[in-house]
């Protein structure tokens, strides 16, 4: 007789830091309202990065046990109930995330520049002024940021790397990087975003492969610390 045996679920880094944080408010008196003590204070306390416990938080905050607001802290919902110690997953963690995509898009950009036609110039072309007229509409313009991130993936010919981009790209809709994006999207970001956009078009424009390479990740960078700084 076969046994049939359970997949183990690998924890993310914010899941530990989330039940640790838990803990803390269960041991330490935080009655609902009061203030948890600042993101750089516990990132100290438990010897994680402060990027690890803004994801920590945000996850506590989808589970509904505290409250992020913005200029003002984060507060205490509710005291977690001892029998739900465990955070569940909420996606992959959105600084390693950025962080992934920094390496792919890096790399499949340098394949891009040495492939790129002027169709393919003119598509990306097309994309970001759309991109642009959304962001001075006040709205979000996430899907020509998409389509222009996928469109620079088409360029290398590698079905498998625009798969690649494409997934990474989607994983923003899970439900940490979908809260950490609700706090960190403003139509200031987005401004910002369009312009390191312009600067990765100009390199391509140019056919300089370490440019483009430079600004895709400059890119990256920026808005892997537009989300951790939000709040």
């Amino acid at each position: 007789m076969t046994t049939q045996l359970k997949q183990v679920e690998t924890r993310r880094l914010y899941q530990h830091i989330a039940d640790q944080i838990r803990s803390l408010i269960r041991s330490g008196g935080f009655a609902p309202g009061t203030r948890l003590p600042a993101e750089r204070d516990l990132a100290q306390q438990l010897g994680v990065s402060r990027p690890s416990v803004r994801e920590a938080l945000i996850a506590l905050e989808i589970a509904g046990s505290v409250e992020i607001r913005q200029g003002s802290g984060v507060y205490v919902c509710r005291v977690p109930d001892r029998s739900s110690s465990t955070t569940a997953a909420m996606g992959e963690s959105p600084s390693e995330l950025m962080q992934a995509r920094a390496v792919l898009e890096g790399s499949v950009i340098v394949l891009a520049t040495a492939l790129i036609t002027p169709d393919g110039l003119a598509q990306l072309r097309e994309t970001l002024d759309a991109m642009c007229t959304q962001v001075k509409a006040g709205l979000s313009p996430l899907e020509h940021d998409r389509a222009f991130h996928v469109c620079i993936a088409e360029m290398s010919g590698n079905s498998v790397l625009v798969r690649m981009v494409a997934e990474l790209f989607d994983e923003r809709h899970s439900p940490i990087s979908s809260r950490l994006s609700g706090h960190a999207e403003t139509s200031q970001t987005w401004q910002a975003a369009l312009e390191e956009h312009e600067a990765i078009y100009r390199a391509l424009e140019e056919r300089d492969p370490l440019a483009a390479q430079a600004a895709i990740r400059r890119h990256l960078k920026a808005s892997e610390a537009r989300w951790i700084e939000a709040g």
